[in-house]
């Protein structure tokens, strides 16, 4: 099996979603842990019940209406000027240390990289910016033109049309159990970056590789080469 390409998942895998909780903290002292975890739980919930329902809308709008309930939920007054904070934000994640070496050794051994995410185009071109990944990806692809969100097959086609290649020769990367799961189900081969030993999904099915760094996915790669 020769890996030829590879796609990245960006929320949680490049860029660490529950950073947002020192803001979080800041705004709501003692409650910033706990709205960065239903924050991101929420906003998944939402893109599922959307793709189940064809009622389709931008990740940046899904997301702050995720905030938004979260709020509620924790009992929290959100006035205008700290949902415009968090949004803020969450537009500019930071990266996970390690990602922007690794990325660049993919890279330079000749893979092609790309982003295949549920975010917007302005969402993922923001984050890349801000973790200075500019010029590292080939293409930054966005559910928004297919209107559905990963799991749906529409979403994880369009790396394989994007490259041309089957999607058994393009590695996909996510720090979401669920997601490397359904992308193993679809065709790709794929690595989960299971950053906090989380148990594996009871879905019948399991990521190709797995690991506790984006680091661990150049070994990977390696001993694909070697097969």
């Amino acid at each position: 099996m020769t890996i030829q390409a590879i796609v990245f998942d960006a929320y949680g895998t490049l860029f660490d979603v529950y950073s947002i909780r020192e803001l979080g903290e800041k705004l709501f002292p003692g409650a910033g842990q706990a709205l960065a975890e239903l924050w991101r739980d929420k906003q998944i919930e939402y893109t599922h019940l959307r793709s189940m329902s064809s009622m389709y809308k931008p990740f940046w709008e899904i997301t702050q209406d995720a905030l938004i309930f979260s709020c509620k939920k924790l009992g929290l007054r959100l006035n205008l000027d700290a949902q415009s904070a968090l949004m803020g934000q969450y537009a500019r994640l930071q990266a996970f240390p390690e990602n922007l070496s690794v990325l660049q050794e993919l890279s330079t051994r000749g893979f092609k990289l790309a982003v295949l995410s549920n975010g917007n185009p302005q969402m993922l071109q923001s984050a890349v910016d801000a973790a200075n990944m500019q010029g590292i990806f080939t293409h930054l692809l966005s559910v928004d033109l297919v209107k559905k969100f990963k799991t749906a097959p529409e979403a994880y086609q369009m790396a394989p049309d994007t490259f041309g290649l089957p999607a058994k020769n393009i590695l996909f990367v996510s720090s979401n159990c669920w997601d490397a799961c359904c992308a193993s189900w679809f065709g790709y081969t794929t690595f989960w970056v299971n950053r906090h030993a989380a148990p594996l999904e009871e879905l019948g099915v399991r990521p190709h590789g797995e690991g506790r760094s984006l680091v661990d996915v150049l070994e990977f790669v390696d001993s694909k080469r070697n097969t």
